[in-house]
């Protein structure tokens, strides 16, 4: 079996609606699937909204 490992991605801004990072967000984590799917977490950091989608992948992370 393949290893798998865990990604993340960052959806933010400091224009968009709490809202708006939501749905984006959301419509991520729909596309990884419930299997895939580890947690969404949130925070705000100097008045911009932070949303991370944390998932399994097997592809190795990108690095950057």
């Amino acid at each position: 079996m393949p290893a798998e490992f865990v990604h993340y991605r960052v959806f933010k801004s400091h224009t968009k609606s709490w809202n708006t990072l939501f749905k984006e967000a959301a419509a991520f984590a729909d596309e990884m699937g419930r299997q895939n799917l580890i947690s969404i977490s949130h925070s705000a950091d100097t008045g911009q909204g932070v949303i991370t989608v944390w998932y399994w992948n097997r592809g190795p992370r990108e690095q950057g």
